[in-house]
């Protein structure tokens, strides 16, 4: 072999090497959904959900949901539903920081974060979560758990089914007009 060709070959090995070596640092950047609420929706006895001054706090009563503390509005089947399809079921992408003095920045701290509290049947809590918006993608919110103080971009925007307001969770109950056929056959 020539001086030339065993320079050339030395060359093109050490650029393999460096691609090689470029392609395995480069795969940590890749985002990696991977389930972010581990909890089986059948073992949640209630929820609660708490941003800045507002609180509310849904529970399994029987074979449906109530508003803890009102007795005045019924659940929505809908609201539930999407609870429960929606949010159970969000994954955590990219990790976004490690650093807990930017949790203000993403809106996952005490104060801006909205807080989502899982618990069981004895009251224990199983998981707790405070998610926060994304300035820059309306379609994915920030999230971090109580057991992982990093900060986590999720796969899609759940932060519109986690409302602190009674009336987005519930409504007043339909009242029933009597037919005149019911009232003859109660007054006949």
């Amino acid at each position: 072999m020539t001086k030339n060709l065993k320079i050339a070959l030395g060359i093109l090995g050490l650029l393999v090497i460096v691609y090689l070596i470029n392609m395995q640092g480069q795969s940590q950047y890749t985002s990696k959904a991977t389930e972010l609420i581990t909890i089986n929706a059948e073992d949640i006895d209630r929820f609660l959900i708490q941003n800045k001054d507002d609180a509310i706090e849904i529970a399994r009563q029987d074979s449906g949901w109530v508003i803890s503390g009102n007795d005045t509005l019924v659940v929505k089947e809908r609201s539930i539903d999407s609870f429960l399809n929606k949010v159970l079921a969000v994954k955590k992408g990219s990790l976004v920081t490690t650093k807990t003095e930017k949790w203000a920045t993403y809106s996952v701290d005490d104060s801006t974060g909205t807080h989502l509290a899982l618990l069981d049947k004895e009251g224990n809590t199983q998981a707790y979560y405070v998610f926060g918006r994304s300035v820059s993608d309306y379609g994915r919110n920030y999230v971090r758990t109580h057991i992982d103080p990093h900060v986590y971009l999720t796969d899609e925007s759940v932060i519109y089914y986690l409302r602190a307001q009674p009336t987005y969770w519930g409504e007043k109950p339909k009242v029933e007009v009597p037919t005149a056929d019911s009232t003859s056959a109660i007054t006949g």
